[in-house]
């Protein structure tokens, strides 16, 4: 959401300064709302990379597809026209459901027939589902944008300044705080979590030790789709408009913050979503909305440049 500010013509110094303040506070808070769901999207992707090397393309497609189940969600709970916090909380939980789902379906159906196989067949097999669910969805959903109906209804939490916090941006904040608190705890406090750190070292090993590979990475491919639900879920109540091709520029995004983070890193694909969503704001308010997207393959071309590894991964040695 863009707020206007007073404009500072024939004020004080001082009220100039304030205003400038006051726009910078603005965009520092809808940048950190909106680098939250690239986050939520990045944790994904880094989840797969980590647990199978695998560049999952059709992330963001699940995300379009989440989406869309909460907007029919919405509508059979008639959450428009009655919003309440317990039918937004309905909603994800379906949305995430949904979405956990289709990550199993497409791990057991698409890549695990392919685990033995090169790594280039995996990767053209990713884009080839992505394109398979942006079709599909256009043929299920209509090639029409849709609206999603407002889950919340906006309101300004408290303002100073000229900048506000909207209830809209609190919810973005809070929910993605939360999974990625949730998601730290079950990858670093769980059995399972530590069955996932195992497979990320070695499948061989962790095969050995007894750990069921298999339902690991398809747990492993449930968890980041439904991670990615939930992003499509807080974009919908941030920008009330879907359609099927929806997950193309985000998931494109979500992969450049986790390769600026560090792919195959929790953390670093979240200090990768904030970074990218914080100066994706600020090009946006101080230059122009033009060099918005331009901006990510920017960074992803510098990245890959200066520091190939990301800013907290590691650099390893392949052994072919």
């Amino acid at each position: 959401m863009r707020y206007k500010f007073p404009s500072s013509r024939g004020s004080s110094p001082g009220a100039a300064l304030g205003t400038g303040m006051q726009t910078f506070v603005q965009h520092l808070i809808d940048g950190i709302a909106l680098g939250s769901i690239y986050a939520l999207i990045a944790l994904g992707y880094t989840l797969v990379y980590g647990i199978l090397r695998l560049i999952n393309f059709a992330h963001g497609d699940i995300f379009m597809v989440g989406a869309f189940i909460g907007l029919f969600a919405a509508q059979a709970l008639h959450a428009g026209a009655d919003p309440t916090p317990l039918k937004f909380g309905l909603v994800m939980l379906a949305a995430m459901g949904g979405c956990a789902l289709l990550g199993f379906l497409v791990e057991r159906l698409a890549y695990r027939p392919l685990q033995q196989a090169p790594r280039i067949n995996l990767l053209i097999t990713a884009v080839g589902v992505s394109l398979l669910l942006e079709n599909l969805g256009q043929v299920v959903f209509g090639p029409n944008p849709k609206f999603f109906p407002d889950l919340l209804p906006h309101t300004v939490l408290f303002s100073f300044g000229g900048a506000a916090v909207s209830n809209h941006q609190a919810v973005v904040l809070g929910t993605s705080l939360v999974l990625m608190v949730g998601l730290e705890w079950l990858v670093l406090k769980t059995r399972l979590g530590l069955a996932m750190r195992a497979l990320s070292h070695s499948h061989e090993t962790a095969s050995l030790m007894g750990i069921p590979t298999g339902l690991v990475i398809a747990f492993t491919f449930c968890v980041g789709s439904a991670l990615a639900a939930a992003a499509g879920i807080l974009v919908g109540v941030s920008y009330p408009r879907v359609d099927p091709l929806m997950g193309i520029l985000p998931g494109i995004k979500a992969f450049v913050a986790a390769v600026l983070g560090g792919i195959g890193n929790i953390r670093g694909a979240v200090v990768g979503g904030l970074i990218l969503g914080l100066s994706e704001e600020m090009v946006s308010g101080y230059f122009s909305s033009t060099y918005r997207d331009a901006l990510a393959f920017g960074i992803l071309i510098a990245i890959l440049l200066l520091k190939p590894e990301g800013l907290f991964g590691r650099n390893e040695v392949e052994k072919v």
